[in-house]
Parts: structure tokens; sequence; C-alpha cells
């Protein structure tokens, strides 16, 4: 069962119910909203249609390092019947207008808690990507900030605002599955080579230097941009962070759980190795908790071989049953593996495309428009939670680059070890520095 193939109607359904262009347009409506992109040739594309469709919500501003990218997706944006956006290179520029309400990001992970800290100093309000940051000390910071400027940061954990995972959690905590004492995750993906790259010029469309932002300089490679950055510790952080982060949230929030006693990282290499790749592409994370409980993360960045049907998901064992859950809905079954309810998404969501698009994101886009506009009481991804599991993915790294199983302080997620602590935070470049 590939959920990736299920109800390709219903997307267009949910779209026509939910698009509100008309609506958002009505000359004198004092609760519009007016939102900036910054980041838009890839999961961009995603916040561009997901907020597009909320009710007087209207997408006013672009913002990118590349001028060709930035030209091409205003161009698109405007020709599905949008107003033009504003065009913008510089971020400061952008976040110094007083027009804008909401910055959603979608850029590189190391921009990532800059951006929204910046956003929020400057008085807006933000929707971030995960990973919140590159390094545990980035959410820190982003914690601190949110708190004392009171703005509002809606973390990309999209399937937090699913409605059939929010069903499944309540029948968790009214004891249908009986004691959760494992989550089984998965990701698997069949990612080409990068090949072997070389220093060369920048592109004249790309701000080479304002790409990099809070990182140390480097001289650009030619297999760098516009995705395989990811693949490299200077501005990545794996496949943890890409997309592990989304199952091992969903599981920790299903569980009741919160940062680990112990991490071990086993069956880590490049396997698919002849590249600059400079991580792993196979990679078997373990978070151990008190009492037992156990959370484990597959990873298979080039084999894309399903388990139970789906390219990612979260398996839950407890004492009276289980659950199969992912982006489209759950399956429960009883203790003997007979499956005995199933619920199905009304509308799709993406499971591995680099885009991600689907009615996921308009649920959780309108989540932070709605606490916003005080219709609702509570974000369903907000920083402090966002951080937790964004910290379990980069001690799952800190595993991995230590080679050693981790002890970790489950009141503040810090290993122990101090060769691991070296990972807590990075270095910026003169100017560009990550701070609350």
């Amino acid at each position: 069962m590939d959920r990736r193939t299920m109800i390709k109607g219903a997307g267009a359904t949910l779209a026509v119910a939910m698009s509100a262009r008309s609506y958002a347009r009505i000359k004198g409506a004092n609760d519009r909203l007016r939102v900036a992109v910054v980041g838009v040739n890839g999961r961009g594309q995603a916040h561009m249609s997901a907020f597009s469709k909320l009710p007087n919500v209207e997408i006013t501003h672009f913002c990118d390092v590349d001028s060709a990218v930035l030209a091409k997706r205003a161009a698109a944006f405007a020709a599905k019947g949008h107003a033009a956006p504003k065009t913008e290179s510089d971020y400061r520029r952008l976040f110094d207008s007083k027009t804008v309400d909401i910055v959603t990001i979608a850029t590189p992970d190391h921009w990532h808690a800059k951006l929204a800290i910046d956003a929020m100093n400057s008085g807006h309000h933000v929707y971030c990507e995960k990973p919140i940051g590159i390094a545990p000390a980035e959410g820190e910071a982003m914690i601190a900030v949110q708190k004392r400027t009171g703005r509002q940061l809606q973390v990309g954990n999209q399937q937090r605002s699913s409605p059939e995972t929010k069903q499944l959690l309540a029948l968790i905590q009214a004891g249908e599955l009986g004691d959760v004492y494992e989550a089984q995750t998965w990701y698997a993906n069949n990612r080409g080579s990068i090949g072997t790259g070389h220093t060369a010029t920048p592109p004249a469309n790309l701000d080479w230097d304002m790409w990099q932002g809070p990182r140390p300089r480097a001289a650009y490679r030619s297999n760098l941009v516009p995705y395989n950055w990811h693949w490299f510790w200077q501005y990545g952080t794996g496949e943890l962070c890409n997309n592990a982060m989304h199952e091992l949230d969903v599981a920790r929030w299903l569980m009741g759980l919160s940062y680990p006693t112990r991490v071990e990282a086993q069956g880590a290499k490049r396997f698919h190795a002849g590249d600059d790749w400079e991580m792993y592409d196979s990679l078997e994370l373990g978070l151990h908790y008190d009492q037992g409980r156990t959370i484990r993360w597959a990873g298979q960045s080039c084999n894309a071989m399903l388990t139970y049907g789906r390219g990612r998901g979260v398996l839950l064992l407890g004492t009276k049953g289980s659950a199969v859950v992912d982006r489209n809905g759950f399956e429960l079954y009883d203790l003997a593996g007979k499956s005995i309810r199933q619920v199905m998404a009304a509308a799709s969501s993406e499971t591995t495309g680099t885009v991600g698009e689907g009615a996921l994101d308009v649920y959780h886009a309108g989540n932070l428009v709605d606490v916003i506009r005080g219709r609702a009481g509570a974000l369903n991804s907000p920083i402090a939670e966002g951080h937790i599991s964004t910290t379990l993915c980069h001690l799952g790294n800190m595993a991995y680059r230590t080679n050693s199983g981790l002890t970790v302080d489950p009141t503040t997620g810090k290993p122990t070890s101090a060769e691991a602590l070296k990972l807590w935070s990075v270095a910026y470049e003169p100017g560009w520095e990550v701070k609350a």
C-alpha cells in the first residue's frame, strides 16, 4: 500500500475548498496577514501553496539569494492568478518592512536559526522549516528570543497538524494500544551520486557570500548548490535532521517522551561511495528512555526499499496492539498482527519528495495563522517541542561523528561526553553570529 499514490484527486478538492483568494483581497479587511517566503527553490514552493490557500492571507514578498530562481518563482506564482510578489535578495531589507506579518523560512539548514531570530527581533511571526538549526545551541537561542519577543514561531513538523495522527494520539491516550513501549521509524529514498566537484567561480546569479550567511567563508564548489549541501558538514545536517526528525517527532509525541538517557548510532556508513558525500547514507539510530522505552530509526538514503509499503512512517508497539502511522493516515493491529482498523487522510501529502507539498502544509500553516488571530490557543509545533526533536537528531549525528554511544542528561538533552559536547555549537563568520 504505497500512500504516495493514494487519493490523488483529494488534494485538488482540498485546494478548492480552502482557497480564498477572492476573500483575501477584500479591501479594508482588517485581519489580513501578509507573508514573506524566504528561500523559494525547494520547500518554499510548499509554503507558497499552503499560505495562499488560507482565508485572508496574502503572500506579498519572495526572498532568495539566487536571482534566477527568484525571478522564476515570482513569475510562476503570478501566473497562477496571485498578485505578483515583491522580490528581495537581502533578507535584512525585507525584515525592515512593516508591511510583512509572517516570515516563512525554507532556506538551507545553516540559515534557519539566524533568520528566525532576526525575524522575531524585527517583530515578525515565523514559520521555520526543520531542522531549526545546525547545532543544539541554536535551538536554545531561538527559544530565548521567542520568549523575549513574544512572537509566534511554528516549526515545520507538519504531521503535528494531521487530523488522523491527532486521532491516533487520542486512541493511545485512551489505552487502545496499552503501554506503548517501542517505536520503529524509517525513511527510504534512492538518492543518486553527487559526483566529484571542484572549486569554481560562483554563477553570476548566485550571491555566494550571502548564501553562506552565518557560516565561515569557503570556496564555492560545483556540486554543492542547490541541494547537495545537505551532505556536507559545513552547511548540512545529514538525513537525520533532513528527514528522520519528522518521524522521531511523531514517535516521541505519541509516546509522550522527551530526551533519552542513551543514544546509539549503528550501521552508519557511506555505502554508495565514490563521490564527495561526507556523511552516512545508511544509519540505525537508537534512542533509549527510562522504563525501557525505545525509539528507533532506520535510514536508507540510497535504497528505496519500502517498509510496510511506505517510504517513511512509524510503527508503535504496545501491550494491547500496534499501529502504523504516516502522513496519510494510520492502521491499528491486534497482538496477532491482524488489521482491525484503518483511517486514511481525506487528502494526501507527499512523503519522500524534496518539495513535500500536501494537505498537512495547509493545516500547519493554518494553525499558525489561527494562533496569531487568537482563534486557536496553541501552536501544534512550538519552538520548545521543535528544539527537542531537532536535538534528538543532532545527538544521533554526534554519536556517529564521535563513533561512540552517548549518555545523555534527560533534563537538558546534553551528552556527558566532552568530545560530543564540542558539537553542541558551531563557529560563525564574524559579524554573523547566532545569539539570543
